[in-house]
């Protein structure tokens, strides 16, 4: 991309930057929980029409545009998620949320803002490149239930390249993100139904405890990460549940156990999902119990960026930011994002930018907060990533 190119691309965003920012307010304004954003994915449907973007439907409330180039290349996947938080919006601005209990807490209203504002001047420059840019707006990733439509839909096939990016309120604005290897842990919800007999507290022997069960199953899964598992291999086998008994003077007959295994490599992921489900039938049995159900949903795999990729996406950062402003080394986290999903059709990265202004305590609140809110100079960053690393990939302007 030559000095000239780069230089207009960046005045083009910014002449569009208010666009993005009204838009970004208005998602904020109207948010919707996962697998529910059906007027959300209508306002993004609307300005792909005016953009004259054609799009196919995934599942009820998601989207792929399509932008083809002048002549065949690569095909790109451009990822934004579009759901929101079961949260109160405690913000107090003009742009606050108008459904209680829902709040884009997250950032991914200015997910869908940055990836529209990059569709429009993508499909300015469509004569400048060769291939195919792909514009996904997923659904359900709080739930971990939107990627996997895209994946099982068969809209991730044949693709060479998947990129993403994510709003992160613990980055000043002004600096990108792109970490090789692992960034995100994975995300697997477990269920454990413990079956025990009842009987009179005054005659334990008669029955079957399924609380003192559970409890020691709880106790015994802690000793996977302390004893089965490297420690220089961070995991976490995390219990959220233990619902048990009716009454104080019956030994309980049931337990529930939930809880999530978080892991950063398909390997370790798979070990410590088998040794929970292992131990759990162990432990019952010394209790003289059962597990009369174990269950386990995969919410997402580990994020995993390529090395290619995330070199690529670092050389864009550094040309938009400078190289002093791209963080290469950003810490692991213990939460998921179903865009590793996508990430385990095709090689890609996952970036992220910076929304944390240090002179505004408004932006410095951590995601999923009330209280959660952006610098939104970030938004045009947002939308300058997804624009130069799509054309720098498929070679434009050479």
């Amino acid at each position: 991309m030559t000095t000239l190119k780069k230089q207009s691309i960046k005045e083009e965003i910014q002449q569009y930057a208010d666009e993005v920012i009204a838009l970004r307010r208005h998602f904020h304004q109207y948010p919707e929980a996962s697998l529910k954003e059906f007027e959300t994915i209508k306002r993004i449907k609307a300005e792909l029409n005016k953009l004259d973007i054609p799009f196919e439907e995934v599942g009820k409330t998601g989207v792929l545009g399509t932008i083809v180039g002048e002549k065949p290349g690569k095909t790109i996947i451009l990822r934004a998620d579009i759901d929101a938080l079961e949260l109160e919006d405690a913000t107090g601005k003009e742009y606050q949320s108008k459904y209680p209990g829902l709040n884009h807490a997250c950032g991914h209203d200015g997910h869908i803002a940055a990836l529209l504002g990059a569709a429009k001047v993508l499909k300015n420059h469509k004569d400048d490149f060769a291939g195919t840019i792909k514009l996904a707006f997923q659904p359900a990733e709080e739930i971990g239930a939107g990627a996997c439509q895209f994946v099982a839909g068969g809209f991730v096939e044949n693709i060479d390249q998947v990129f993403g990016i994510h709003l992160d309120s613990s980055v000043p604005v002004g600096k990108l993100v792109a970490t090789k290897g692992a960034t995100n842990a994975s995300c697997d919800i477990f269920k454990i139904e413990v079956e025990g007999l009842s009987s009179h507290v005054a005659q334990p022997n008669v029955g079957r405890d399924a609380v003192l069960a559970a409890a020691s199953i709880v106790v015994e899964l802690q000793k996977i990460a302390a004893r089965e598992v490297s420690p220089l291999d961070p995991i976490v086998v995390g219990i959220g549940v233990l619902d048990a008994g009716t009454r104080y003077n019956i030994v309980a007959n049931h337990a529930k156990i939930e809880g999530t295994v978080r892991a950063f490599s398909h390997e370790t992921r798979a070990f410590v999902l088998k040794r929970v489900e292992e131990i759990a039938h162990q432990i019952a049995e010394a209790h003289r119990t059962k597990i009369s159900s174990f269950h386990t949903y995969d919410a997402a795999g580990p994020l995993i960026n390529d090395d290619t990729a995330t070199e690529l996406a670092q050389k864009v950062a550094a040309e938009i930011v400078g190289s002093e402003n791209v963080v290469t080394d950003h810490t692991k986290s213990l939460g998921a994002d179903d865009f590793a999903d996508f990430l385990q059709k095709a090689p890609g990265v996952y970036g992220r930018v910076g929304t944390r202004n240090l002179d505004n305590p408004d932006t410095q609140y951590g995601h999923h907060h009330e209280k959660f809110d952006i610098d939104e100079a970030g938004l045009a960053l947002a939308t300058e990533f997804h624009v130069r690393y799509a054309l720098t990939y498929l070679h434009s302007f050479e």
